[in-house]
């Protein structure tokens, strides 16, 4: 019958700890020695993701320069249809941003006439009260609130210095 732990001596329970720890060491090793390689191939990934979002940042900066790029201003007064989220946008820095507020589900633009607030939903409603004299922002505060893709950080940004791109189709907002 085996033994328990209780039932051991002190100079036994040293004698099998000793022997484990020495069966360990070479999985221990192995393990050090794989955590190495996935941390080698981990940082690899990072660096060509920076080097991929550089390149994206760079790529939307060319098309801002060559003016391939319509602004929010552009967008709201042509009259458009459809909802914002079939639009990527970003700041005249390349940085990819949100309209409206951080974590909402959809993209909305406030607008104000001086005392009243209103949420547009989609190009035409933001047309529309553009149309009637309604300017981006809330009383006191113009512009677009924004906030940066996958941040809580906010920032009012004009209207024309903001640049949307019609997303691809497939993609994820």
């Amino acid at each position: 019958m085996a033994e328990g732990p209780g039932e051991l001596s002190p100079e036994e329970i040293d004698r099998r700890v000793a022997a484990l720890r020495e069966q360990m060491r070479p999985l221990e090793q192995g393990l050090a020695e794989v955590r190495a390689e996935r941390d080698l191939l981990l940082t690899e990934l990072r660096r060509r993701q920076r080097l991929a979002h550089k390149d994206r940042r760079a790529g939307v900066r060319a098309a801002l320069r060559a003016g391939e790029l319509a602004t929010v201003a552009e967008l709201v007064a042509g009259g458009g249809e459809g909802s914002f989220d079939e639009y990527d946008y970003n700041l005249k820095t390349g940085g990819a941003v949100r309209l409206g507020f951080p974590g909402a589900r959809t993209q909305t633009v406030a607008f104000t006439d001086g005392r009243q607030v209103a949420q547009a939903r989609g190009l035409r409603q933001a047309a529309e009260l553009y149309a009637a004299g309604w300017e981006a922002g809330v009383p006191g505060r113009p512009g677009l609130r924004v906030h940066f893709t996958g941040t809580r950080q906010e920032k009012l940004a004009a209207p024309d210095e903001v640049f949307a791109r019609l997303r691809p189709e497939g993609s994820n907002p």
